[in-house]
């Protein structure tokens, strides 16, 4: 059997890059049961009301969807079942202080298998305000736009 190679995204959380301003990221593992790696194989996650909290010095990820597997058993996982996260102490530590900040939160970003192994990417992330969110897609529609007209000109150039 040969061994995966890459990276294979399952879920990302677009509303996340929205709603709040990143930070810091990081990449973690996460302790899965055998349906739910089966059912993420299949592709089939939410990390849309996913955040992360630390308890006793230890990474938690809470609120994200792996829905059960179609072909388990008795043996399947409950669909929002809090997920430990493995990280390096110094990076739990870390996060662990700057969460406590006001204003600050550490939420999921994206769900991927990197060389067959599930793992999470989190950020360190703080909640934008409501003129911040306009101000961001103000200045993606001018990017976008500037970039239409700079291919337009350079079609014409050509013709």
């Amino acid at each position: 059997m040969a061994k995966e190679k890459g990276r294979k995204i399952i879920a990302q959380n677009k509303k996340a890059r929205h709603d709040y301003l990143i930070l810091d990221t990081y990449e973690c593992g996460l302790v899965l049961t055998g349906t739910e790696v089966k059912s993420l194989r299949q592709g089939r996650a939410s990390l849309v009301d996913g955040f992360v909290q630390i308890d006793g010095h230890e990474a938690w990820l809470h609120q994200i969807h792996v829905p059960e597997y179609t072909q388990g058993t008795w043996t399947n996982h409950s669909a929002r079942r809090k997920r430990k996260l493995l990280m390096h102490r110094a990076e739990i530590d870390k996060l662990e202080s700057k969460a406590q900040e006001t204003g600050h939160t550490i939420v999921p970003l994206a769900l991927y298998f990197k060389d067959g192994r599930a793992k999470v990417e989190i950020a360190l992330a703080k909640g934008k305000k409501e003129y911040d969110k306009r101000q961001t897609l103000r200045e993606k529609q001018d990017r976008r736009e500037t970039d239409r007209a700079i291919a337009a000109v350079k079609r014409r150039q050509r013709a």
